[in-house]
């Protein structure tokens, strides 16, 4: 496509040149005025057919062949161009939507990502490194990335339709990274509803809008200027304590990681120690927490504390033996 528009372009500036030095050319060779001279070339540039404005002389004669020669080849050349590009340009569009509807309706137990800002695009950045299948809403054509693995939709993601569009009824969670908390509200409701069992997060801008956001169906909001303001301040009061987490939460690092991982019903070390299960001894991987089923949170667990399936641990270690972890918790790949 820029290859053809390239030769567009080179197209009307030789129709732009012909013109005028058929114009020129008239005023100088017949004495006609300027109007005259160049109606006269776009008649014959044209070939519309109609007589000539004045008698011409022979050397006007010679002058109107060349043009005619030389101008209106170029003149069908540029529209065959421009017939191309919109033929092609309407052709993609309509096959690579048609494309990006069937990968859509194919999709289960993916994520829908509602804003394509600068913080949406962090966001499908660690999101894709993990793996995960995503379908991003953004209604400024501009902000559309086509170099992601990610699948697009332009529109308004306040919109059911649009979200339906999305897969929302078969997605496993949304994330709303909206402009405005008003947006944010309306997104969060409208996927409650069409998915109740839909895991959402949120972002805040205001304050008293995460309260709002809860009470619209949100599972979890998220304040950036919050998260911001404090990340700068323990950066100044334990300068450590943050470079140890933002190096082992960073995505690509395979030398530490910090991962939650679920304890499945089928897993062989559900209902045994952390000592027997060799996690520690074995893995070199520290468990930070444990997650229970109903919520409650154990930190620092002991060699003796006991891993039940439903049970989420947070785990630091390196990738591979973190791998090894997800298999024994019964994780398996789809």
């Amino acid at each position: 496509m820029n290859e053809l528009r390239k030769k567009l372009l080179v197209a009307a500036l030789l129709i732009l040149l012909i013109i005028t030095f058929g114009t020129i050319g008239y005023m100088v060779i017949e004495g006609w005025a300027f109007l005259d001279s160049l109606y006269m070339t776009v008649i014959t540039l044209t070939t519309v057919g109609y007589r000539e404005i004045h008698e011409l002389s022979k050397k006007g004669i010679i002058f109107t062949m060349l043009i005619i020669i030389t101008g209106t080849g170029t003149v069908l050349y540029a529209l065959s161009v421009g017939a191309k590009i919109i033929i092609e340009g309407e052709l993609q569009e309509i096959f690579g939507r048609r494309k990006m509807e069937k990968q859509i309706k194919e999709l289960k137990k993916h994520y829908i990502i509602c804003g394509y800002g600068r913080m949406g695009k962090i966001i499908c950045k660690e999101l894709e490194n993990k793996g995960l299948k995503l379908v991003v809403i953004e209604k400024n054509p501009e902000a559309i990335d086509n170099k992601t693995s990610s699948l697009f939709i332009k529109g308004d993601a306040t919109k059911d339709e649009v979200l339906r569009q999305a897969g929302i009824e078969k997605a496993s969670g949304l994330i709303s990274v909206l402009p405005s908390d008003a947006e944010n509200l309306y997104v969060v409701l409208s996927a409650r509803e069409l998915n109740p069992s839909l895991f959402i997060v949120a972002r805040a801008g205001e304050d008293g809008s995460e309260q709002k956001l809860l009470r619209a169906g949100a599972d979890r909001v998220v304040s950036p200027y919050y998260i911001g303001g404090i990340r700068i301040a323990h950066t100044v009061l334990k300068p450590a304590v943050v470079d140890f987490i933002e190096f082992a939460t960073k995505s690509g690092n395979i030398d530490l990681q910090m991962e939650e991982i679920l304890i499945h019903k089928d897993s062989e070390i559900a209902g045994l120690t952390l000592d027997k299960c060799g996690i520690g001894r074995e893995l070199g991987i520290i468990i930070v927490a444990i997650k229970r089923s109903s919520g409650d949170m154990v930190f620092n667990p002991t060699f003796k504390t006991n891993i039940k399936a439903g049970d989420t641990l947070i785990a630091v270690g390196e990738v591979s033996r973190l791998k090894i972890l997800e298999k024994m918790a019964g994780y398996k790949e789809e």
